[in-house]
Protein backbone atom coordinates (compact mmCIF):
# COMPACT_ATOMS: atom_id res chain seq x y z
CA UNK A 1 0.00 0.00 0.00
CA UNK A 2 1.49 3.42 -1.22
CA UNK A 3 0.71 6.71 -0.32
CA UNK A 4 -1.81 7.38 -3.08
CA UNK A 5 -3.84 4.67 -1.61
CA UNK A 6 -3.95 6.08 1.83
CA UNK A 7 -5.53 9.22 0.45
CA UNK A 8 -7.72 7.86 -1.68
CA UNK A 9 -9.09 5.90 1.45
CA UNK A 10 -9.08 9.59 3.04
CA UNK A 11 -10.75 11.02 0.34
CA UNK A 12 -13.47 7.92 0.28
CA UNK A 13 -14.27 9.14 4.06
CA UNK A 14 -14.61 12.53 3.48
CA UNK A 15 -17.18 12.06 0.58
CA UNK A 16 -18.59 9.77 2.55
CA UNK A 17 -19.14 12.27 5.47
CA UNK A 18 -20.04 15.00 3.51
CA UNK A 19 -22.95 13.12 2.05
CA UNK A 20 -24.55 12.13 5.36
CA UNK A 21 -24.08 15.58 6.45
CA UNK A 22 -25.92 16.71 3.42
CA UNK A 23 -28.89 13.80 4.07
CA UNK A 24 -28.89 14.62 7.20
CA UNK A 25 -29.35 17.99 6.79
CA UNK A 26 -32.09 17.60 4.30
CA UNK A 27 -34.04 15.43 6.43
CA UNK A 28 -34.27 18.05 8.84
CA UNK A 29 -35.26 20.38 6.60
CA UNK A 30 -38.09 17.90 5.46
CA UNK A 31 -38.97 17.46 9.40
CA UNK A 32 -38.95 21.60 9.75
CA UNK A 33 -41.13 21.63 6.60
CA UNK A 34 -43.89 18.71 7.43
CA UNK A 35 -44.33 20.77 11.29
CA UNK A 36 -45.00 23.83 9.74
CA UNK A 37 -47.71 22.49 7.49
CA UNK A 38 -49.12 20.11 10.06
CA UNK A 39 -49.66 23.19 12.17
CA UNK A 40 -50.82 25.34 9.05
CA UNK A 41 -53.12 22.42 8.26
CA UNK A 42 -54.62 22.36 12.24
CA UNK A 43 -54.74 25.72 12.40
CA UNK A 44 -56.99 25.86 9.17
CA UNK A 45 -59.36 22.87 11.27
CA UNK A 46 -59.03 24.70 14.76
CA UNK A 47 -58.78 28.42 15.07
CA UNK A 48 -58.04 28.26 18.90
CA UNK A 49 -55.19 25.96 17.86
CA UNK A 50 -52.52 28.88 17.98
CA UNK A 51 -53.20 30.21 20.99
CA UNK A 52 -53.16 25.67 22.59
CA UNK A 53 -49.74 25.84 21.10
CA UNK A 54 -48.41 28.76 22.53
CA UNK A 55 -49.52 27.21 26.10
CA UNK A 56 -47.49 23.93 25.04
CA UNK A 57 -44.44 25.83 24.56
CA UNK A 58 -44.06 27.17 27.64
Amino acid sequence: MDTSDLFAMLNLDETSTKTKSKKRKWREIEAIKDRYQLEKELADIDMSFDMALEESAR
